[in-house]
């Protein structure tokens, strides 16, 4: 399938073979092979209704877009409705106090001049759970500080249902949830209420951003854990934009604003702000009094990335070490439209393929002990990039291990640039990754959203930029799209830990809660105490850009470490 309505990896999915999207980290999420259909995201114009026809589920979401279930056999006939502007397949999604507190100056804001503890605003975490049960989620007479808890994994049960409008999960109330802390026996409290943090990622998140000793510790939570559909412990873009969906129509619901923190990613993409999933984010971004923050990932130190610059004449070879046992692997080359060049690639044997002709649509090819499906796309409606996406498929168990080379051969360049990116590192053996990367624009998506607080990390004891934190800029970026917008403290945070203690983390999942927190108190000050009711939205992120104060080390702002201004402060 090659229609233009269609992303590329959606296109190269449904050209696959069975056996193709099994092998592969990317085709095969969002298909269920038993029943043949596929969970997609689609922007539309104007009904659903002839949607709804094909489909066999259907979760309308804000601002004209969707997430559908849909037979394999109608996705040709989905496309070809004219009401239907773009066809997007979801992608997987990767995780990315005290000190912390005092450095970036929350301290100061809750002392006696302002009191700020987030009062009348709604935290949101969009994450793994929580652990409802921990102290630090409790008011004083123990009852709980969530608002509401929308579980994606779970399955109802008598009584039981998602949020009406959504088709996953179970949504439990405050007032349930309180029954259920009521409780002493455990497994009556499961019965109860059946949601659990299994990896601890969400209530340690929680707990920086508006535990009891966080940052708004006096802001009413609500809580989606993302589901995982497949299983593989990954949930996916479509279950993000679902939760996105809840959390701003439940602000709506209560008339409060919202601060919503999203400790997710993944490196799939142009890493412009150009797929449904970062165009959703910035149109949901203009409902209601909110502000949306975003972790920049943990992909800067994994050699995950590698950029350059084409010349008229020179032939670019870019070298990609593959480790013993690796299952699967891909590679997308971005580059402008209007740049032409020519592909080829060299295995570790030294079989050369290619050089591979620009065709629209899928090419297979052999060398040895792997398959290569190669997909030429072309620009989409909302940019002007053309993505080359190459994977990687084992013939047997594993692909080619040993130093593959990609080669770009330039045939017309006028702007020049090239960016190549692998999947997450948490999916890749250790020591898969090129053998030249480039540190900069390993921000991940979507981050990479333009109306989103894109938040990186540094060391709160040594006033140390984190080496593992994602970098800006976007791609073909300049000043005025820097990323990140802020940075925070990522590294050795003590927050709360599943089980009612505390443990510490790293990473810009860590250093984003800060910053929600902290727009939290922002908002507080600005709309619930009426010195300024309009400070929410791109508002909020230029206060926090102008209290921010530069780390050491750092003389020239922008720049893709720290953004324009420095770390976060709430002065």
């Amino acid at each position: 399938m090659t229609s233009q309505k269609v992303e590329n990896l959606l296109n190269l999915a449904l050209d696959a073979t069975e056996t193709e999207r099994e092998k592969s980290l990317q085709l095969d999420v969002g298909y269920n092979p038993i029943d043949r259909m596929w969970d997609l995201i689609i922007k539309y114009s104007g009904d659903l209704t002839e949607v709804r026809n094909i489909s066999e589920r259907v979760t309308e979401l804000m601002n004209e877009y969707a997430v559908i279930t849909v037979k394999e056999s109608g996705i040709e006939a989905l496309a070809a409705l004219p009401q239907i502007e773009y066809i997007e397949k979801p992608k997987r999604l990767f995780f990315q106090v005290t000190n912390g507190k005092r450095v970036s100056c929350i301290d100061e804001v809750q002392g006696t001049r302002f009191s700020l503890f987030g009062q009348g605003i709604l935290v949101a975490v969009i994450d793994s759970g929580i652990d409802f049960t921990h102290a630090d989620f409790r008011n004083v007479d123990g009852t709980t500080r969530i608002r509401a808890l929308w579980d994606q994994s779970l399955r109802p049960k008598d009584g039981e249902g998602p949020p009406d409008g959504y088709a996953l999960g179970v949504e439990y109330t405050r007032e349930q949830i309180n029954e259920a802390l009521r409780v002493q026996s455990s497994p009556e409290r499961m019965s109860l209420i059946a949601s659990r943090d299994s990896s601890g990622h969400g209530t340690a998140v929680a707990g920086i951003a508006a535990g009891n000793k966080g940052v708004a510790s006096e802001s009413e939570l609500v809580v989606v854990k993302l589901g995982n559909p497949s299983g593989d412990g990954f949930p996916r873009t479509t279950e993000l934009m679902s939760a996105l969906d809840y959390v701003v129509r439940k602000a709506l619901e209560y008339q409060m604003p919202a601060a919503v923190n999203i400790s997710f990613g993944n490196t799939y993409g142009s890493h412009d702000g150009a797929s449904l999933l970062e165009r959703f984010i910035d149109d949901i971004s203009n409902i209601w009094k909110s502000c949306i923050c975003i972790g920049m990932g943990n992909e800067a130190a994994s050699a995950g990335h590698t950029s350059g610059r084409f010349t008229d004449d020179e032939e670019i070879i870019i070298e990609l070490a593959v480790q013993d046992n690796q299952t699967s692997l891909n590679v997308q080359i971005w580059k402008e439209y209007v740049d032409v060049i020519d592909i080829s690639l060299i295995t570790p044997s030294g079989i050369r393929v290619g050089p591979v002709q620009e065709i629209l649509g899928p090419q297979r090819f052999t060398a040895g002990q792997t398959e290569i499906l190669l997909y030429y796309g072309e620009p989409s409606p909302y940019s002007t990039a053309q993505e080359i996406y190459l994977d990687f498929l084992p013939r047997e168990s594993y692909i080619t291990a040993g130093t593959w080379r990609i080669v770009l051969t330039p045939r017309r360049i006028v702007v020049g640039s090239y960016e190549l990116w692998l999947p997450s590192e948490g999916v890749l053996n250790p020591g898969t990754g090129f053998l030249y990367p480039t540190d900069t624009t390993t921000l991940t998506i979507p981050s990479t959203a333009g109306r989103v607080i894109s938040v990186g990390a540094y060391n709160a004891l040594t006033f140390s930029y984190a080496d593992f934190s994602g970098r800006g800029p976007l791609r073909g970026g300049e000043t005025f799209t820097s990323k990140p917008d802020i940075v925070a403290p990522g590294v050795d945070v003590m927050t709360t830990a599943v089980g009612g203690g505390y443990a510490q983390f790293s990473g810009t999942s860590f250093a984003t809660p800060f910053a929600t927190g902290g727009t939290a108190l922002l908002m507080e000050w600005g709309i619930i105490r009426n010195n300024d009711p309009y400070l929410y939205g791109e508002k909020v992120k230029a206060y926090l850009r102008r209290g921010a104060r530069p780390l050491p080390g750092f003389t020239e702002y922008p720049n893709p470490q720290v953004g324009a201004y420095g770390n976060i402060v709430s002065s």
